[in-house]
């Protein structure tokens, strides 16, 4: 009879508790189905940007250098057009840096191995060494650590 007396006099704060903790349990897997979707949104903007960045590569015959190993650039120095290209690529680098470090982005797979083969080239690894100094130093450190990677 204690049980019965007890939750006669205890019901309604018992179903209180039960429906708050249910809506707590809500709410946590709604925000963690928000966060995921987030990402996942973020993650099309930025392979939109990242596909606007080199169509406009590839339509400007002017700036094919970039891509080639074999750029010399003692003998033909680099050009404002090319350094512009590299620039606009390493913020664009540096967005999807930050975004993935916030939580913002899905974490881009074969990311560290892009970053180590584009700038192992003469032109964006000039223009690297040119404006690293200006970048937040744990994206540089990042940067840094993907160009030393193997």
């Amino acid at each position: 009879m204690e049980i019965a007396g007890w939750f006669g006099a205890n019901a309604f704060n018992l179903l209180s508790a039960i429906g708050i903790i249910g809506g707590l349990c809500f709410t946590a897997i709604s925000f963690r189905a928000e966060a995921k979707s987030r990402q996942v949104s973020n993650l099309l903007a930025l392979m939109q940007n990242h596909q606007r960045i080199w169509q406009d590569f590839y339509h400007q015959p002017d700036l094919a250098r970039v891509l080639e190993a074999t750029a010399d650039l003692k003998r033909q120095p680099l050009k404002r057009a090319e350094e512009e290209f590299v620039n606009l690529v390493i913020q664009h680098l540096n967005g999807v840096y930050q975004a993935t470090r916030n939580g913002l982005l899905i974490k881009p797979e074969g990311l560290r191995r892009e970053i180590s083969e584009f700038f192992s080239l003469p032109i964006p690894k000039a223009v690297w060494d040119k404006i690293k100094i200006l970048q937040n130093d744990d994206f540089a450190a990042f940067v840094e650590s993907c160009r030393n990677w193997k």
